[in-house]
């Protein structure tokens, strides 16, 4: 196990799973015209554990298609809906240039800046379910301006300029159950 992964388990267990009061970008009123899928697992699908906290915890590859013409950048958001308390986020990634249409697997995508997540760091924290099974939110969004926020802001803001900025979104949906 690493220390950031040690670290991050302790925060979680501190705040139980704790959650954001800002809505998810996976429920953003911007029409869902963004195709987001991964060769490594399909929609509705289990992730594998190389991706979560019990095993590499490196980020999945992910591609994107169906973005608006006229969007000035992307971000990309992970978040767990089903954590005890509340939506918790386990990944932003903002001003992605539009050109951009995938992330390589262990990678952020080209030209993207990382926020702080619900654990406070500024990387991917990979699925990591207290119990039961959680469903996990790849959303990618289309916006009309960039944010502007640099790497490490913090969540607040990074979700709150996604939200004022978005035009398009997609979402892909995978599910982990820790054993």
């Amino acid at each position: 196990m690493t220390g950031r992964w040690l670290w991050g388990a302790l925060l979680l267990a501190l705040a139980g799973c704790g959650g954001d009061s800002t809505s998810s970008p996976a429920d953003a009123d911007a029409p869902a015209t963004i195709t987001v899928a991964s060769t490594a697992f399909g929609e509705g699908e289990a992730i594998p554990q190389r991706y979560t906290c019990d095993g590499d915890e490196v980020s999945p590859p992910l591609a994107w298609s169906g973005v608006p013409d006229g969007a000035a950048a992307l971000a990309l958001v992970v978040d767990d809906p089903d954590a005890p308390s509340g939506t918790f986020t386990h990944w932003v990634v903002l001003d992605i240039p539009v050109g951009t249409t995938s992330s390589d697997e262990g990678g952020v995508p080209a030209g993207g800046v990382q926020t702080t997540s619900s654990a406070g760091d500024a990387v991917y924290a990979g699925p990591c379910p207290p119990g039961g099974t959680h469903h996990y939110r790849f959303t990618v969004v289309a916006l009309d301006a960039e944010t502007g926020l640099g790497d490490g802001a913090s969540l607040d803001d990074a979700l709150e300029a996604v939200d004022e900025h978005a035009v398009a979104r997609g979402t892909l949906t995978g599910t982990y159950t820790r054993g």
